[in-house]
């Protein structure tokens, strides 16, 4: 792999220069320091002044196979939406997932994301999609059996024969495999028990959705004397430090001491839950205050309707500041860890931060334009002024995945998409 040196580049209102070699972040020196290093080998120099470089973003909750499918199921209450979900998703294969994937894949690397945590059908379609367009996916097997023990029996057996099958090879190529059951409503008490002790056998993540509407915890008190569903899968030994859960939305003061007692990672979605009417309340400041990991993601599209990271961000914060009259709600610093270093703890990734020996994720932004002309921070202005086409360059795991807001091969991938979406029926 060709070394890039990214010369006189902005970091944290400092003029840098940055080496990287390989997959990481070699050396990071003031501006001008790049003369006296030792560059021998093949080296390509990206002159940079006026841009400023940013960790690539971590999507901590996406369904990439569902790129296309904007739009199918909209002003739907969330039970009737997942309904008409999943009724569609019946006609799916792992070519339809697989080029849905890619085009997730594109719109992600253009708002400068470069690993993504995701769900869904044909797992393998999207780390073969992902790989090739050279951004981390974590992904693996997707739990769902709808309390029918033959087709719990069946898919622990499948679960297992994928994971043999996929492991060494995705480590040598940096995917994070991971295992994911649906939710406690669609799975089993047993299957989520046996993906529960699975997954800490083999020290991969578990990825869920949690107490995402107000009717999810409501059912699981009355089916299970009074918990609520994290009291639930506290109950059953499902809590842990390797669990990754999407939504956490209607939790009880008793719910966010267990996530906190257990060390679980929540994932805040704002654009899918306010869309699907599912609530926007999230309780951001108790949870970090009792000592959660909280993360970000943009759900699928079908929900959210873009895997735009920067936008999540914007809108997380305002809703933040406006259900809870505090303007100080939710503070810039804390947005970006949101989106960055958190996830990289999440997935246990040495990624999410520009400093030396880090996985060279990085989004160099364009400064050159209206939004960014004020005296105002640089995050101020990227994340409530710009938008995500400021991002002209992403690196990812050190190879250069988009260069001038061009990704190669897109026009082609954009005409296969075309083909497969009759199947969305």
């Amino acid at each position: 792999m060709v070394s890039i040196l990214l010369k006189d580049i902005t970091i944290a209102d400092e003029r840098k220069d940055v080496l990287i070699g390989g997959s990481r972040i070699l050396r990071i020196e003031p501006s001008g320091s790049c003369v006296d290093w030792d560059l021998a080998g093949e080296l390509e120099v990206m002159h940079c002044s006026g841009k400023v470089a940013i960790p690539g973003f971590i999507n901590m909750h996406t369904h990439a196979g569902m790129a296309l499918m904007r739009g199918i199921g909209e002003d739907m209450v969330f039970q009737d939406w997942i309904r008409k979900i999943w009724a569609i998703e019946d006609n799916f294969d792992y070519d339809f997932v697989y080029w849905s994937a890619k085009v997730a894949c594109i719109e992600m690397i253009r708002s400068g994301t470069t690993t993504f945590n995701d769900q869904y059908w044909f797992f393998q379609a999207c780390q073969k999609a992902a790989a090739e367009m050279g951004i981390r996916p974590a992904v693996g097997y997707d739990i769902i059996d709808h309390g029918d023990p033959e087709e719990a029996k069946r898919q622990m057996e499948q679960c297992q024969r994928k994971y043999e099958e996929v492991e060494d090879l995705w480590k040598k190529e940096g995917s994070i495999y991971e295992l994911a059951f649906h939710a406690i409503y669609s799975v089993s008490e047993p299957m989520m028990t046996w993906a529960a002790e699975f997954a800490r056998s083999h020290g991969i993540p578990l990825h869920i959705h949690l107490s995402e509407t107000r009717k999810e915890v409501e059912d699981c008190k009355a089916a299970h004397g009074g918990l609520t569903p994290v009291e639930y899968l506290d109950a059953i030994g499902v809590l842990g430090p390797n669990l990754l859960a999407a939504h956490c939305l209607w939790l009880s003061e008793h719910d966010i001491e267990l996530l906190a007692r257990h060390g679980v990672h929540c994932i805040h979605n704002i654009n899918s839950n306010t869309k699907l009417s599912s609530g926007y309340r999230f309780l951001y400041n108790e949870l970090r205050d009792a000592g959660v990991n909280v993360c970000i993601g943009t759900d699928g599209c079908a929900s959210s309707n873009n895997l735009d990271i920067l936008e999540a961000m914007k809108t997380s914060a305002l809703f933040q500041k406006a259900w809870r009259n505090d303007p100080k709600a939710l503070p810039l610093d804390e947005l970006l860890d949101m989106a960055t270093i958190n996830g990289a703890k999440a997935l246990q990734l040495d990624s999410g931060v520009l400093r030396e020996g880090a996985l060279a994720d990085i989004s160099i932004v364009e400064t050159d334009s209206s939004y960014f002309l004020s005296p105002g921070p640089f995050l101020a202005n990227l994340v409530y002024s710009a938008h995500s086409d400021c991002i002209e360059t992403v690196i990812a795991g050190g190879k250069v995945v988009m260069r001038g807001r061009e990704i190669p091969g897109e026009r082609e991938i954009l005409h296969e998409a075309r083909k497969v979406i009759s199947k969305i029926k």
